[in-house]
């Protein structure tokens, strides 16, 4: 055992720094305006702000604990990652729920423990939501499904 919970440390630590760039590029390019007249950079400012702080929380309970080894994993961010522009390659030419679908099943391959019963309940249920919420709630003029037309 170590001293230090260097897991929480480094994660908060990555957390902060990421959440105050975040908050000192929105502050800086982006307008503030007032809470009677909200311009583009406060909502941003505000999340990282907000970021920073909770990244700054974890790094503090970090130093008062003990933890284990320090471990970064590559599998589960590549698929996590691979899944995201797996989704943004496949919603412009194929619709929203392949997109869907192609996401949850890339990024479910993250977790080695992948049921496919599961796996299709949860695509099932994603794609029922995200229709409910952007082409019903928000209507957004989305595509279902579409195939793609090359020239």
């Amino acid at each position: 055992m170590y001293s230090r919970d260097y897991r929480d440390i480094v994660s908060g630590g990555v957390l902060t720094v990421f959440g105050a760039w975040f908050a000192w590029y929105a502050i800086t390019h982006y307008g503030r305006g007032t809470m009677t007249n909200v311009g583009d950079g406060l909502f941003p400012a505000a999340l990282g702000t907000i970021l920073a702080f909770l990244g700054l929380a974890i790094v503090l309970a970090g130093l008062r604990r003990e933890g284990s080894k320090f471990g970064f994993r590559f599998r589960e961010p590549v698929f996590v990652i691979l899944g995201v522009a797996g989704f943004a390659l496949t919603i412009g030419s194929f619709g929203l729920v392949p997109a869907i679908v192609v996401l949850t099943v890339l990024a479910s391959l993250a977790d080695l423990n992948v049921r496919p019963l599961g796996l299709a309940a949860l695509c099932l249920v994603l794609c029922l939501l995200v229709y409910l919420i952007f082409v019903v709630g928000l209507k957004l003029a989305i595509p279902i499904a579409a195939w793609p037309h090359w020239e």
